[in-house]
């Protein structure tokens, strides 16, 4: 499965005259291994599929991704969440029994007129995106066509987990901007 992984994204950017760059998305520490790294380098390198650049480690990077969160929670784009695993667990299965599409309810969110609780003692917050909640996020998929997905339909995703560690699909934005990545070739589990 990695291999065929690398190799789609490594044909497409030889057959565009762009560059391949390797980055190992290791920000999950329970899921991510020394091991798992070399399996992938070592089948990459058996197939000649050489990247331009690259490994890049996202640990390594966590400077970078702590001063763009901060700067998100400074301008309002990103914001502190102290909701409980069990808390989240009990609105799910309320939403799932009202036959309601299972989602964060956004109490923490700040708004205009809202006022939030006291942020509790002992509870570590997890850092939420603060989603629009009007338009459309829209991109042209080079084998789907146009995508279109309403604001209203998203969550307020989670982009930096409660012991400060940033989230992959935070991470994959931040290194996508940073090294200028014009196509991404990923699985319909992340569209």
């Amino acid at each position: 499965g990695n291999l065929r992984s690398a190799l789609y994204p490594w044909a497409f950017a030889r057959s565009k005259g762009g560059d391949f760059i390797l980055r190992i998305e290791d920000t999950d520490q329970e899921r991510s291994s020394l091991e798992a790294v070399e399996v992938i380098l070592e089948g990459m390198h058996w197939l000649c599929l050489d990247p331009v650049e690259g490994p890049i480690y996202q640990m390594q990077r966590m400077d970078r991704y702590r001063e763009v969160i901060q700067h998100m929670l400074q301008n309002g784009s990103a914001y502190y969440c102290y909701s409980t695993k069990e808390e989240l667990d009990a609105l799910r299965e309320q939403q799932m029994q009202q036959g309601l599409k299972p989602r964060y309810d956004g109490r923490w969110r700040p708004e205009e007129g809202k006022v939030l609780p006291e942020s509790p003692q002992g509870i570590p917050p997890v850092i939420r995106f603060k989603n629009p909640k009007q338009g459309d996020v829209v991109w042209q998929d080079l084998v789907k066509g146009e995508i279109r997905i309403a604001n209203q339909e998203l969550d307020d995703l989670i982009i930096a987990r409660a012991d400060g560690t940033p989230t992959y699909n935070f991470c994959v934005v931040v290194d996508d901007w940073d090294m200028g990545i014009t196509q991404v070739i990923r699985g319909d589990d992340h569209v």
